[in-house]
């Protein structure tokens, strides 16, 4: 997702300080009660009206599930603003009862673990919660063009796929066979969804539905509407198609402005494997919000500006040779939506994969030492106020330092790793691991540890579980010089690199004072580039 603006990011820490009180539809909303994890997903068939006078929707989801245990109760989920019209289950209406944000159905019979598909058709209605500072905040888009035609999209990660439509609406269970959107909009209009089109069909009622399928697993978050009066362009590169949907005005200059795609995927692809979802397509959708990463139709508005909305996030300059939104939402196709983490709690596994995926492309194009002083440009935008990880099962994300101070550990890894060639494999490899596949933080320290035959675990914990980042503390005497981490943690390790007379010594410090001799009394340094630390000088 794209990053938030300054206020928001103030507003969100008062919050964060402020109302750390959780409540049961919190939990609700981001536990595993046995009513969710009773059923496993395995795809939605979404058939629905969308009028953009009434700013409506109004249809039915088909959702297929497998029970996992006996059950005779689920969990869906629905806002509670919007209306369930009927539920039904081998063609009978279904009981129900509401609760918050939740929907318990309950079916006639105890269903049991038989291995064979199941499909409720939930029919709905109602009018989505607008939102106020798109994709800041969840919900629909309803703004015109230059012509004055609907433009209309929807943004809801964190905030909830079942802001719009019933959905388990949890990162834990995504639908194992993907899903069709249907969506009828006026004539005239174009819908532009997930996945591959499958057909058009006027329905003679001033309105024709689009048709959209997706195969892979997809986020609940990650299903999209985009409806305009779309260009469409097309193009491929080693095989893959590649689709963009634009405004008309913008058909020429979108032509040029996403060229900088093909170099984008070359670089993630040898760094990261194949682009996950080649079988349902890559696009970038032209929305009128900034931009959101949802699969295989990233929302891309962006402007057709270099930059983060023609700013660069690093201060150095070096964030203007390329379109943050393209790249950045890009990386998102392999970190977030191939690799998912379980809760949003653990949504450091997105945010900070992702942005260092912006560095990764910077090193691809333009060498390492530019991908290096654009990350630790972005050292400046991080807070330590609040750790990156959140409480898990109430629907609470962690700080905002998910995005830059996650990207900086990674940055930190691959310098404590001390091989590029090790490096990279073991990047390629966590990627290819877990393709597809909805892990939790210590499945990436678990990975992490094995593949480097090293402990991990401290420093993962430091920055992830605390606000504080390592504190190196140093006294400097005649010809020596004493150093320690102050941490957290406890039995902390990490190298640090000390320069003195253009010569590096690479030493491991731990949380007891160690001690390094020199041979003359030199100015010594101590290396904080290649790492996320603070230096605090005796």
């Amino acid at each position: 997702m794209v990053r938030y603006l300054l206020f928001f990011i103030c507003l969100l820490g008062f919050q964060k300080n402020h109302a750390q009180q959780f409540t049961r539809k919190d939990s609700l909303r981001g536990g595993f009660s046995s009513e969710r994890t009773c059923y496993d997903v395995q795809r939605y068939d979404l058939n629905i009206t969308i009028n953009p006078e009434e700013k409506s929707i109004k249809g039915y989801n088909d959702i297929t599930f497998k029970t996992l245990k006996s059950t005779q109760k689920i969990q869906v989920d629905l806002f509670e603003n919007m209306k369930v019209d009927n539920i039904l289950f081998e063609g009978k209406p279904l009981e129900y009862k509401r609760e918050f944000d939740a929907v318990f159905i309950t079916f006639p019979k105890p269903l049991t673990v038989d291995g064979i598909d199941k499909t409720i058709r939930f029919y709905y209605s109602g009018n989505p919660e607008i939102a106020k500072y798109p994709p800041w905040d969840g919900g629909f888009v309803f703004k015109t063009d230059s012509q004055g035609k609907p433009w209309i999209g929807v943004a809801v990660q964190g905030t909830g796929a079942s802001l719009w439509y019933p959905v388990k609406d949890s990162q834990s269970d995504e639908p194992d066979f993907g899903a069709t959107i249907k969506v009828a909009v006026p004539d005239g209009l174009m819908n532009v969804s997930n996945g591959r089109f499958k057909g058009s069909e006027n329905l003679k009622n001033g309105y024709t539905r689009w048709d959209w399928e997706v195969k892979s697993p997809i986020n609940n978050y990650d299903i999209t509407v985009n409806i305009a009066n779309y260009a469409h362009i097309h193009d491929t590169h080693n095989g893959l198609d590649l689709d963009y949907y634009v405004l008309p005005e913008n058909e020429e200059r979108a032509k040029k402005h996403f060229e900088e795609v093909k170099p984008m995927l070359d670089c993630f692809e040898a760094k990261f494997g194949k682009y996950p979802f080649a079988e349902d397509g890559y696009k970038l959708v032209e929305t009128s919000y900034l931009g959101m990463e949802h699969q295989s139709a990233v929302a891309y508005g962006n402007k057709y500006r270099k930059g983060y909305m023609g700013t660069d996030t690093s201060g150095t300059g070096i964030g203007m040779l390329f379109d943050y939104i393209t790249i950045h939402e890009s990386g998102h196709e392999w970190f977030g939506n191939s690799i998912t983490s379980k809760d949003i709690a653990d949504m450091w596994i997105h945010e900070g994969f992702t942005t260092y995926s912006e560095s990764v492309f910077i090193e691809c194009v333009y060498g390492y030492e530019k991908a290096m002083e654009y990350i630790n440009g972005q050292k400046n935008r991080v807070s330590n106020r609040s750790a990156i990880i959140g409480k898990y099962g109430v629907n609470h994300k962690g700080s905002n330092d998910m995005y830059y101070k996650g990207a900086l550990l990674l940055n930190t890894l691959r310098h404590i790793i001390n091989d590029d060639q090790k490096w990279w494999k073991i990047l390629l490899k966590y990627s290819e691991t877990y393709r597809h596949k909805i892990i939790d933080t210590e499945t990436v320290i678990t990975f992490f540890n094995t593949e480097t035959g090293q402990n991990l675990t401290p420093i993962f914990e430091q920055y992830l579980k605390y606000k504080n980042i390592p504190e190196l503390e140093v006294v400097f005497k005649k010809k020596e010089v004493k150093f320690r981490w102050l941490t957290d943690v406890s039995d902390f390790k990490m190298p640090v690199i000390l320069k003195q007379d253009n010569k590096e010594i690479r030493l491991e410090a731990t949380n007891e004072w160690k001690t390094q001799s020199f041979k003359n009394d030199n100015a010594v340094t101590f290396d904080d580039y290649r790492f996320l630390i603070k230096i605090k000088y005796d």
